[in-house]
């Protein structure tokens, strides 16, 4: 069982690294499109493009802008703040009518961001803040903190106590707001100890490798809480290696399809849902309405759901919801 799970986490490596890939011929020939076709252009970036999660969010978006004519050009800093900011000026530079963002680093794009504000483009921020908001016209979010309070509740409903391992992303507020949520809510019982965080960018590759790290550290640990799903999936394939899979709680956060589908084989305990499309959609229609003068809430925040064995048949173990 132990090969058999650290085989599946392999081949979900091996699977980012080629939709990495395929994303990159994809975006380029997307620009060739720009140059040929008519329509108005804007432009996107997402903290990587490794995480289907993202995908999801460009697909929808791009779907609500081509059918309205326009054009996305969509860019992959692939967790890189200096690539990031130059895609940013890329799009300045290119006089895109809005930017779309998810940030790499929440505080570190702001100078950047400033720059294509002060020349009339909006920007929209989708799935985590961005420091400086007063630069910004929207930012859509799911309810981040309610996850990690969602996660929570639950364990705390299933457990008496526990010793707790945290995997964190602190260049990414939604990550830190996750993690805030479920730290503030497992505070108010003293059976609940938090061990120790362990910082892996919300990248499965990583997670892995400091899991492993700190269960050797503390192996008393019974529940693993994780900022995303490939955080999850990363602390489960560690948790199988040190043979403890069943003997701790793994809790992440997106609603992946991955994610589902190992909460219905009992690997995982729960995911606090996201709806990438809903919030891909949200960003592109307020987009449109900050374009054309009309007034927007300057954050929309989707609510999020916890998913679990007992109600993972209202979601189905495939595909987002």
């Amino acid at each position: 069982m132990v090969r058999k799970q650290a085989g599946k986490i392999i081949l979900l490596v091996l699977f980012a690294a080629f939709a990495g890939v395929l994303f990159f011929f994809a975006a380029n020939k997307g620009m060739m499109a720009v140059k040929k076709e008519g329509g108005r252009r804007f432009g996107a970036t997402y903290m990587t493009m490794n995480n289907p999660f993202y995908e999801i969010i460009d697909d929808e978006i791009r779907s609500v802008l081509e059918s309205r004519g326009d054009i996305l050009i969509t860019r992959d800093p692939a967790l890189s703040v200096d690539k990031q900011i130059a895609q940013i000026k890329e799009f300045t530079d290119a006089k895109v009518e809005a930017i779309f963002i998810n940030p790499v680093d929440w505080k570190a794009v702001g100078p950047a961001l400033s720059k294509a504000a002060d020349q009339g483009i909006p920007i929209i921020v989708v799935d985590s803040d961005v420091y400086d908001k007063d630069k910004v016209a929207c930012t859509v979010v799911s309810d981040n903190y309610q996850a990690g309070v969602l996660c929570a509740k639950d364990l705390m409903s299933q457990m008496a106590g526990g010793n707790i391992l945290l995997l964190t992303h602190k260049g990414a507020k939604s990550g830190m707001d996750r993690i805030q949520g479920f730290r503030d809510t497992v505070a108010k019982e003293d059976s609940f100890h938090i061990l120790a965080e362990g910082e892996c960018l919300g990248q499965l590759e990583l997670a892995m490798p400091v899991t492993e790290a700190l269960l050797k550290k503390y192996p008393q640990t019974n529940v693993v809480m994780c900022l995303n799903d490939p955080a999850a999936m990363g602390a489960m394939a560690a948790l199988e290696d040190a043979g403890m899979t069943g003997k701790a709680a793994v809790y992440g956060v997106d609603g992946s399809p991955d994610g589902k589908a190992l909460i219905e084989e009992g690997i995982m305990t729960a995911t606090a849902a996201q709806f990438p499309r809903r919030l891909g959609r949200e960003a592109a229609e307020s987009m449109y309405r900050v374009i054309n003068g009309e007034k927007v809430e300057p954050v929309i925040k989707i609510p999020t759901e916890l998913i679990t064995i007992k109600n993972l048949k209202n979601y189905g173990s495939s595909g987002w919801q």
